[in-house]
């Protein structure tokens, strides 16, 4: 066992990173590679058994469950963002340093690619037994278990509007969420109480689009399928599908963002720095008078 502990020790000083920017990101992407990984799992079943394996409820479970695991992977590093939308959030609000937005959208990315990936590898036989195996259109096509495509009856106009508004609900519960001076989430229940936010967005505003929300879950697995077969038809379909779920969730960050700090945000910090404020000025006046009191006595010191 000593030998073994000190090859492992020599191990983990010779991986360990010291930058901690890119440890946040390697964290990250590991979180979004979780998130992918069981949330298309999940869709995969559901597709390549015909039903026999899943259901969209089974799905908005696989993907909700997924965001509390993947923010329990790395939350303790990188904050378990998992999606660009909640980093320029936090950028917006002067949580976050904007340096951190474009290195974290990249390594999602990354993450949500290899986790499409992944799936791809587990289901490969599955998907050549399924007919329009790797078709982007139709009753059978298979691009939909990886990245979101819009329904039949959804026009761009609507799906753009269908991202604002799912992204703005997203952000608008992790803000509260995550804000110290609103009912604060106790310590460790945070991973938990966001994952029921991603399976509540799924049940009730899944059905245009599937719900993306994510530019980094729907554009990572949408380039691992042009790459694995799909072709480029991923990118062109219905007038370039792909840049809704790419552009829409940041409209719907800054609305979300803007709607939270004007209806609660900033009166409950308000209210808290009123507090402290009221706090700091008593304290003041409480230390003035013990000055006053002390100067009183030495006076009455000196005349006795």
């Amino acid at each position: 066992m000593g030998r073994q502990k000190m090859y492992l020790d020599k191990l983990a000083r010779f991986f360990q990173i010291r930058n901690m920017l890119l440890r946040q990101a390697l964290a990250e992407c590991l979180g979004t590679l979780i998130l992918v990984m069981f949330g298309c799992g999940a869709v995969a079943q559901l597709k390549l058994s015909s039903g026999s394996h899943g259901t969209f409820l089974t799905v908005n479970f696989a993907f909700g469950f997924a965001a509390t695991l993947g923010i329990l992977v790395c939350g303790q590093v990188s904050g378990g963002h998992l999606n660009p939308a909640v980093t320029f959030a936090l950028c917006l609000l002067g949580r976050e340093r904007w340096r951190k937005f474009p290195v974290y959208f990249a390594f999602q990315t990354l993450g949500a690619f290899l986790g499409s990936a992944v799936i791809f590898g587990m289901y490969y036989d599955a998907l050549w037994d399924h007919a329009g195996n790797f078709n982007v259109t139709g009753p059978n096509s298979t691009a939909g278990i990886f990245a979101t495509y819009p329904g039949k009856h959804l026009t761009t106009v609507n799906g753009f509007f269908d991202q604002i508004i799912g992204t703005a609900a997203l952000i608008v519960c992790i803000l509260a969420i995550v804000d110290p001076y609103n009912n604060p989430i106790p310590p460790g229940l945070e991973a938990f109480t966001v994952g029921f936010v991603v399976l509540v967005i799924g049940l009730s505003m899944g059905f245009n689009s599937g719900y993306a929300v994510n530019p980094a879950r729907d554009l990572g697995p949408r380039i691992f399928t042009a790459m694995a077969g799909w072709g480029m038809d991923v990118f062109t379909i219905r007038n370039c599908w792909f840049l809704v779920p790419i552009f829409a969730p940041f409209l719907g960050t800054i609305i979300g963002v803007i709607v939270y700090q004007l209806l609660v945000g900033f009166h409950v910090e308000g209210e808290a720095r009123d507090k402290e404020l009221a706090q700091q000025e008593h304290e003041r006046v409480r230390l003035t008078n013990i000055t006053t009191n002390d100067v009183s006595k030495e006076n009455t010191k000196e005349m006795s």
